[in-house]
């Protein structure tokens, strides 16, 4: 990255920054003098679910430019699939599908998205729930092996883990369960 760019994404950061720390000042003010203001914020924040895929559009239509990755030449690297999920078999299970694979099998990220469930499913096993772009909750289960935290942000084709002999993959949307012949 050259000098010009590094100084423009710089000064671009440090003005979002600032934007953000004015509207949050405002908005501590008014909350402060105006009790009905305050339990219409309340009600918003602690009442509305704001969905990873919200949040996204909001970052891409205002934040899309800045990457903070090149602002300081840090180079993550991850194991990365090009590959769907390979699979001997598909059988219907609970609310999804059971897919029988390979012994230690690594298990791609289907979609990108946030992980927003690490941990044991009855009947799944461990897994991971990413909320995907889309706005589909994909729950992986049978995972072993991730280097993945809660709140991660995985990209399509990252390797989430291991899985052995069979894994299990559910779709929601909205709390509905989605049919997952249409995401296979």
């Amino acid at each position: 990255m050259d000098k010009e760019t590094l100084k423009k994404t710089v000064v671009n950061f440090i003005f979002k920054t600032l934007m953000v720390a004015v509207i949050t000042l405002v908005l501590l003010i008014i909350m402060k003098t105006s009790a009905k203001f305050k339990t219409m914020y309340y009600k918003y924040v602690y009442d509305t679910n704001i969905t990873f895929t919200k949040f996204n559009n909001l970052y891409n239509k205002y934040f899309k430019d800045l990457n903070i990755n090149d602002m300081i030449n840090k180079n993550n690297t991850k194991e990365v699939s090009g590959e769907k999920i390979s699979y001997s078999k598909q059988d219907k299970y609970k609310d999804g599908v059971k897919l029988t694979v390979s012994n230690n099998y690594s298990v791609p990220v289907l979609k990108s998205g946030i992980i927003v469930f690490i941990g044991n499913k009855d009947g799944y096993g461990n897994s991971i729930i990413v909320q995907q772009i889309n706005g589909i909750d994909l729950l992986y289960g049978n995972i072993e092996n991730t280097n993945y935290k809660l709140y991660d942000y995985v990209k399509k084709g990252d390797i989430l883990g291991t899985s052995n002999k069979y894994l299990c993959l559910v779709f929601k949307k909205d709390g509905k369960v989605l049919d997952y012949e249409k995401y296979l």
